[in-house]
């Protein structure tokens, strides 16, 4: 597939290699939300693994609910930092400058 090009420059995209030490109240929304779509995915495997008759698809959607719940887990991990102790750290760095 080619790239069209229209004759402006492209703008550069900035790839974050790690984690910002604090969140927006807008990334906390959309973690929310994230979380939300993977509980529901979690009760949707397990409902549907129990109605599974067939030995190896009913693993199959096991597993999918496993991935789903690890993923939650790490999710639920980040957001029980203190966002409040690491912004007043920020703000301490900021004003030492």
């Amino acid at each position: 597939m080619q790239q069209q090009t229209t004759g402006q420059p492209q703008s550069q995209q900035v790839i974050m290699t790690t984690p910002p030490t604090i969140i927006t109240t807008k990334d906390t929304h959309y973690v929310k939300d994230q979380m939300s779509w993977l509980l529901v995915a979690m009760k949707k495997c397990s409902h549907y693994a129990q109605e599974c008759t067939d030995p190896q698809v009913k693993q199959i959607i096991d597993r999918a609910g496993q991935m789903h719940q690890r993923h939650y887990n790490t999710l639920l991990q980040h957001c029980q930092t203190d966002n409040t102790s690491a912004m007043n750290n920020v703000s301490g760095s900021m004003s030492a400058q």
